[in-house]
């Protein structure tokens, strides 16, 4: 008789490998001529083999459940992280501009960070990576990314500079929009750009279509009207909500040309094109911040009257949020991750409250709770129609009561209960 074999999936987006049990059965044997003795022992080895199977079964079942419950602990952690850096970063840059109004000069300094990137990767690589690599070695193996020639001239030009010009106007509008209107307004309205990804997905990318996402889609434009409509369409309000609505798109566009022209990337690949991005940042937008200091638009009278605790708590979190949300998937589920941002909307909303920066009315709750719909159900995997049949079906399989054991003639006869007729009824 043949043994079972295990077999080891190819990892998963998550890095999970999943354990699968591969049963590998004997030939067929003739059932004439078999005597007692015979049918004895193939009861035996056939016992013997159940036995093992079930073992193996019960320690795959196990290490794949403690895998589970690893990445649920793990998932909790990264949701708190998540909805707390991004939520910090917005409130520390609301307060940052009471200081220095300065939105371009924030958000050139918190890219510049970005440069931190792959040397945090690298000293991750060294701590946990099977095969330790040079830093030289490491580089030119996440170059390929770019292609077989490697970060060229053209390949900066044409790829990164284009996604690094998207970064840089999504935070700025971000920041702008944290001018105009408070953050718990901001943080809502930035979760449609969740909504957006899919449209242009669906469009660009040809992505499959569903229903339930336009219905999410809709809910989030609904809500950004509702939300314009509460404060009454004041050409302030009404300004900042089309920055953030700017700024929500401006993410959901890098987003999709990402995938459209550079594909899926891995950590280290990702870590080094952000890394590219702040150093092109600090090099050749520099000039940016200076020319504002001299033109009085954002200007600040000495240097040391800068406010660097707030500057640096914005881009350090900032920098956190963007670990968390692109190497996060390496411990735990994405959905966790997207959900730690819904869940920045109500920590917003209750520092708003404290501090007296916001009046919640009917009209501004309903916005606020439908866009937070929309992004949830934008949460809900592609077969998650086909999952709720598979559940409905075991939960009516088990509320289905089954008969004794009936002896007919010294034979034992197992009937299972038959659905009753009022089951049918209209």
């Amino acid at each position: 008789m043949k043994k079972h074999s295990a077999r080891v999936a190819p990892l998963s987006a998550c890095n999970s490998p999943v354990l699968t049990l591969t049963k590998v059965r004997g030939e067929d044997r003739p059932r004439e001529n078999i005597t007692s003795t015979a049918d004895g022992q193939a009861m035996g080895g056939g016992a013997g083999a159940e036995s093992s199977t079930g073992k193996q079964r019960l320690r795959c079942c196990v290490r794949v459940t403690a895998v589970q419950v690893r990445k649920a602990i793990w998932g909790v952690a990264m949701v708190i992280c998540v909805c707390t850096s991004w939520a910090g970063s917005t409130q520390l840059a609301k307060l940052t501009f009471k200081q220095y109004d300065a939105p371009f000069t924030l958000t050139w300094f918190a890219t510049t960070w970005n440069c931190l990137f792959f040397p945090l990767y690298y000293i991750g690589h060294l701590c946990k990576g099977p095969e330790k690599q040079s830093p030289k070695q490491r580089f030119r193996e996440c170059c390929r990314f770019f292609g077989d020639d490697g970060l060229t001239a053209k390949v900066f030009f044409t790829k990164v500079v284009p996604f690094g010009l998207l970064w840089i106007l999504t935070n700025y509008l971000y920041l702008q929009a944290l001018r105009k209107i408070n953050t718990t307004d901001v943080s809502a309205l930035f979760c449609c750009n969740k909504a957006f990804v899919f449209l242009l997905s669906w469009i660009v990318l040809r992505d499959r279509f569903m229903g339930v996402r336009i219905v999410a889609a809709i809910l989030a434009i609904a809500g950004i009207v509702m939300l314009t409509y509460a404060d009454g369409f004041h050409s302030h309000s009404v300004i900042g909500i089309t920055l953030v609505v700017a700024s929500a798109s401006a993410s959901a566009l890098y987003k999709v040309l990402f995938k459209l022209v550079l594909g899926s990337a891995k950590f280290g690949e990702a870590a080094l094109f952000l890394t590219i991005v702040g150093g092109a940042n600090f090099v050749f937008m520099s000039f940016v911040p200076v020319i504002l200091y001299f033109t009085h638009v954002e200007y600040f009278t000495s240097i040391y009257e800068l406010p660097w605790a707030f500057l640096c708590g914005v881009a350090g979190l900032l920098l956190a949020f963007n670990i968390l949300v692109n190497f996060g998937i390496a411990v735990t589920y994405p959905t966790l991750i997207s959900l730690g941002i819904v869940l920045s909307v109500p920590v917003n909303a209750m520092v708003d409250l404290y501090t007296c920066d916001i009046h919640f009315n009917t009209v501004r709750l309903i916005a606020v709770f439908i866009i937070c719909l929309g992004f949830l159900m934008l949460l809900l995997p592609e077969d998650w129609d086909q999952c709720l049949i598979e559940l409905g079906t075991k939960l009516r399989k088990r509320e289905q009561p089954v008969e004794p054991a009936e002896t007919v003639g010294g034979l034992n006869w197992t009937r299972r209960a038959r659905t009753s007729m009022s089951t049918f009824s209209h």
